[in-house]
């Protein structure tokens, strides 16, 4: 809240907005802890661990987390897969359908790659099925995508990608029942492309949402010969 306002130009302190919503009843909302969840896929090819917990990235897309998590709806459950980028926090490509598939996973990761520009990219995911089915790794090979792999039931190993599903869970799903997959699924675009992408600002960034940490390191680069 304080930085949006310093970013609004309004002059104005952390105490004194802390003052003021502890007057009004306002209180930030609380992510919840990750936990340790995925089983490992039965005859899985290994993928060495190119990342060793260290989720840090000096430019986009150089390193590419993903995951699927579970949305909950009246009419069932509708399945959300995700892929941010480690440098912006950006969620570069997302898909969703009724159930958890490799499909699915491939689909988000399609997204992602139609968008950015992705050679030598690192790919962390956990051990889940979806993403050691083949129709998801013969993917990663042609787009020259370097798969890579952690340790299995440890929501440390793919810590990036938890923060993101703690931050929607915490900032719309808690907040917002949803009556159909459909009405969930337009939530959570809105959510994203209205919201996280271009306004929601992580502390990690300096404040600053994910396109506009993406425009201010751009602005850094010198221009192209």
């Amino acid at each position: 809240m304080h930085a949006a306002l310093r970013a609004e130009g309004r002059a104005v302190s952390r105490q004194r907005v802390e003052r003021l919503m502890r007057a009004l009843g306002l209180q930030g909302v609380h992510r919840r802890h990750p936990r340790g969840m995925t089983r490992a896929a039965r005859n899985a090819q290994p993928v060495p661990d190119r990342v060793e917990r260290r989720f840090e990235a000096c430019e986009p897309n150089c390193l590419w987390v993903a995951d699927i998590t579970y949305v909950t709806t009246q009419e069932g459950f509708l399945s959300l897969a995700t892929v941010p980028d480690v440098f912006s926090r950006k969620v570069v490509g997302w898909a969703m359908g009724a159930r958890q598939t490799a499909v699915l996973a491939r689909s988000a990761l399609d997204m992602a790659l139609q968008a950015r520009a992705a050679q030598g990219a690192i790919f962390r995911f956990d051990h889940g099925s979806q993403f050691t089915a083949l129709v998801f790794t013969s993917r990663c090979e042609p787009a020259s995508v370097l798969q890579s792999m952690g340790g299995v039931g440890s929501c440390y190993d793919n810590a990036m990608a938890e923060s993101f599903f703690a931050t929607i869970e915490c900032e719309l799903l808690r907040r917002t029942p949803f009556a159909t997959r459909e009405e969930a699924a337009t939530g959570i675009f809105r959510f994203l492309e209205g919201f996280y992408n271009p306004q929601r600002r992580h502390s990690a960034l300096g404040h600053l949402s994910p396109n506009e940490f993406e425009r201010a390191w751009e602005a850094t680069q010198p221009a192209p010969a």
